[in-house]
């Protein structure tokens, strides 16, 4: 197992299962950046703030988790690329409105850039105004 496909899963376990920065600093950059095309996280720019989104995020949803459909490892750019579906349900309190007892399914893609075993930029490619309506939060 190449060392940024290892990497590459274990910080996506321990991010996609609520860890936060915590849990994912071990296999990143300490000034890794972070972006994404998506409301939910303007001025998310560092992967600790994103880690740490998503660590909050199972407080509104605390059955939060994600199926692993795809993981890609492109040596000859030193990146990893991950396709899941997070789902979960809206029972917790903490979101914009009262839990609204919906349940979300949204497909994204992690794209994580690796300077030598460790993750420096990460991309999250999600339709999140898509997730944000099935959750009732739109």
């Amino acid at each position: 197992m190449s060392s940024i496909r290892e990497s590459a899963e274990r910080f996506f376990d321990s991010c996609e299962t609520g860890g936060g920065w915590e849990a994912c600093r071990a296999f990143c950059h300490p000034d890794a950046t972070f972006s994404a095309q998506a409301g939910a996280l303007e001025g998310v720019d560092t992967l600790e703030g994103y880690a740490d989104w998503m660590k909050d995020l199972f407080t509104p949803v605390p059955d939060g988790g994600y199926e692993l459909r795809s993981f890609a490892v492109d040596e000859s750019r030193n990146n990893v690329s991950a396709y899941a579906v997070f789902s979960g349900t809206h029972t917790g309190e903490g979101g914009p409105v009262p839990p609204t007892g919906l349940r979300v399914e949204a497909d994204y893609v992690y794209v994580m850039e690796f300077d030598g075993d460790r993750i420096r930029h990460m991309t999250k490619i999600w339709n999140d105004a898509h997730s944000l309506k099935q959750i009732g939060w739109m």
